[in-house]
């Protein structure tokens, strides 16, 4: 299959068929079995034996499950026979009101589809790759006469070889700083290298050449490019026996200052060699895989091997593994975490999975090339999976460490504030501005696992009724918005009783004091919002750290001694909350200084408004321009000059 035709691509709707299974089913967001039958029977009227991607949606729209089919009609037509399926699967369909079908070529390319559209939905009924991190990678730039070495995150665009991915950005760091002692390649941006005229610190210390400034000649550079790159596709040992004779040859010639520098490179190119914690010699490309199972808690262990060196390991842990096989959590945690990260040319796990060979089948398809997953039988690679479980578990005891701690802490919290048990979700809020500009409510989440977030949320405050400044109305129209999208009254007469999704928080802390509380609960006791603890948090005497004061929607308010560690807990919740709040309130600022005055005038997009500044200097002498003057700048239509004319002399 080309590239073209992969389902990630673009245009990838218009190669593929999408089906939106639409039928009206009667009810709102409360659970009912025959409801969700009913959506479900209807959609399997009209799928083919074919393979494809469904999505199961709530009334709300929202995506509750994704799954792929080798055969949709027979995969979608289990979900009827309610007796066969599990607690987890029997909710779900008690809560579908439509479904989405995409059918594609083959149950690989289904795969592939399956995994991006997880990623892009995060649905409540799959399992989730939970990690907010991209992977760091080395680039070594193409797109210069003297190449840039540097760490890059996010897509890859630039012109360039991409190593990685590495595990952390400690680990590349590292990596990158012995690099530059080794090769001496510059990391300085293109306008800092065009701008120089001598050279800089780095050259100094020994970690660039200085191609700025001409203390190094095009050949030797590309040299220099080329050890790089035999180094970093694995050839380390070529590397090492090139320096150690150029070295030699140095000394022969009595050429002791450039032998010494050549001695602190060969220096450099040792401590990388010694500092790999695993020796992956004769392994080549490969990542290695983990499962460790105990309580409900899966943990994966992954190390990354690049040309036989250690590029370093991560820990995973995905969500939502509840009455779910290890074989379908690991085999789906695979697929989402190739969705962005390209695949080494070997795989190796530590078992068997029934869709290996698919899986293999349809990394290979995504990447071009050969993928093989397989579990290894004997020598170094017996031993590097070992390592992998070994860590896989030594990660999986310090987790569920961690979590008998965070368990402690929110059941402190539960007993402080009077909950009927722990919490599994925590709200926070807190509002940003400066003197009633750029104004912005904010949204953090905590939950036994920690911080969430990608639950985050920024409410920009748009009542033209609020008073800028009016921090007892911005949090009213925050409160209004959240739960007025929550809150879904059950239907007179129903049986079934109704679940809160994972949305539903536990408990609200509401950044501020009285005033904050009466404003947020005259909201949510108008929508009927009744089994939500909420709380303020306020400063307290001298808005000193550790003298916060507590206060309940009835008016009762406590502190707490200032070493508890329930105490620091909440002020972590609280702090978060003020970071996230500020650093919104920084971005929207940033952008708004950004903003011009030309674009409100209709039909002036980014180039011709840059025209307009770059041949009038400002807005303003854009304003004041005539006809011809407009008319006169370069990129600018008669047409585009006259209605940008009219539109500020429209009123003569």
């Amino acid at each position: 299959m080309s590239k073209a035709d992969r389902p990630d691509q673009p245009n990838a709707a218009s190669r593929f068929s999408e089906e939106k299974a639409t039928y009206a089913v009667r009810g709102a967001d409360t659970p009912d079995f025959d409801t969700g039958i009913a959506a479900i029977r209807n959609v399997l009227k009209t799928l083919p034996l074919k393979p494809g991607v469904y999505r199961m949606h709530d009334a709300r729209g929202d995506v509750l499950y994704v799954g792929k089919a080798r055969a949709l009609k027979n995969r979608v037509g289990n979900y009827v026979q309610i007796d066969r399926l599990p607690n987890r699967l029997r909710r779900m369909v008690a809560l579908t009101r439509s479904m989405t079908i995409v059918t594609t070529n083959s149950e690989a390319e289904a795969l592939l589809l399956e995994a991006q559209l997880i990623k892009r939905y995060r649905p409540a009924y799959n399992v989730l790759l939970r990690d907010d991190k991209s992977f760091p990678f080395i680039l070594l730039r193409a797109d210069h006469k003297f190449p840039r070495i540097q760490k890059h995150r996010g897509a890859r665009r630039h012109k360039g070889q991409y190593y990685g991915p590495f595990a952390s950005a400690g680990s590349v760091n590292q990596t990158l700083n012995a690099l530059q002692k080794l090769f001496l390649l510059r990391s300085c941006t293109d306008s800092f290298f065009n701008n120089r005229d001598r050279p800089c610190l780095l050259y100094q210390i020994k970690r660039c050449s200085a191609p700025c400034v001409g203390r190094i000649d095009d050949a030797s550079y590309d040299s220099l490019v080329a050890d790089a790159k035999s180094f970093l596709d694995g050839k380390s040992s070529f590397v090492q026996a090139k320096l150690a004779k150029e070295m030699e040859s140095a000394a022969e010639a009595l050429d002791f200052e450039r032998a010494a520098m050549v001695r602190d490179r060969l220096r450099a190119l040792t401590f990388i060699q010694g500092s790999q914690a695993i020796n992956a010699q004769g392994v080549g490309d490969a990542d290695i895989f983990a499962l460790a199972h105990r309580n409900g808690v899966m943990g994966i262990q992954a190390f990354f091997i690049r040309g036989g060196q250690n590029w370093g390991h991560r820990s995973f842990f995905p969500a939502h593994v509840a009455e779910i096989s290890e074989d379908e959590v690991f085999t789906s945690f695979l697929a989402q975490f190739y969705e962005d990260v390209p695949p080494a040319k070997s795989i190796f796990l530590d078992r068997q999975l029934g869709e290996a060979d698919l899986l293999a089948q349809a990394l290979s398809e995504r990447a071009e090339r050969k993928i093989e997953i397989s579990v290894p039988q004997r020598g170094d690679r017996v031993r590097l999976v070992k390592q992998a479980t070994r860590n896989a578990e030594e990660a999986l005891d310090r987790k569920l460490a961690e979590s008998t701690t965070q368990g402690k802490l929110l059941q402190e919290v539960a007993d402080l504030f009077e909950l009927p048990e722990a919490p599994r979700r925590i709200e926070v809020y807190d509002n940003s501005h400066i003197q009633g500009t750029n104004a912005l409510g904010a949204m953090i989440v905590a939950g036994p696992e920690g911080f969430i977030k990608g639950q985050y949320r920024k409410f920009n405050i748009k009542n033209p009724d609020t008073a800028p400044g009016d921090d007892f109305a911005m949090m009213r129209e925050v409160m209004a918005r959240r739960f007025g999208r929550l809150v879904n009254p059950p239907r007179a007469g129903e049986d079934f009783e109704p679940e809160r999704d994972e949305n539903w928080p536990d408990l609200v802390l509401i950044d501020g004091g009285k005033g904050q509380m009466s404003s947020v609960m005259q909201i949510v006791r108008e929508l009927g919002v009744e089994d939500v603890a909420f709380i303020g948090v306020s400063k307290g005497p001298d808005r000193h750290a550790g003298r916060e004061m507590f206060h309940f929607p009835d008016g009762r308010e406590f502190t707490l001694p200032v070493n508890a560690p329930v105490m620091f807990y909440l002020q972590r919740l609280r702090d978060e909350a003020h970071r996230f709040a500020i650093g919104a309130h920084r971005a929207k600022r940033s952008k708004a200084i950004t903003v011009s005055a030309l674009d409100e005038v209709p039909g002036i997009g980014p180039s011709r408004k840059k025209a307009l500044l770059m041949h009038f200097g400002t807005a303003r002498a854009v304003r004041n321009a005539s006809l011809e003057d407009l008319q006169k700048t370069p990129g600018v239509s008669a047409a585009v000059a006259q209605t940008v004319y009219d539109y500020y002399h429209s009123n003569g």
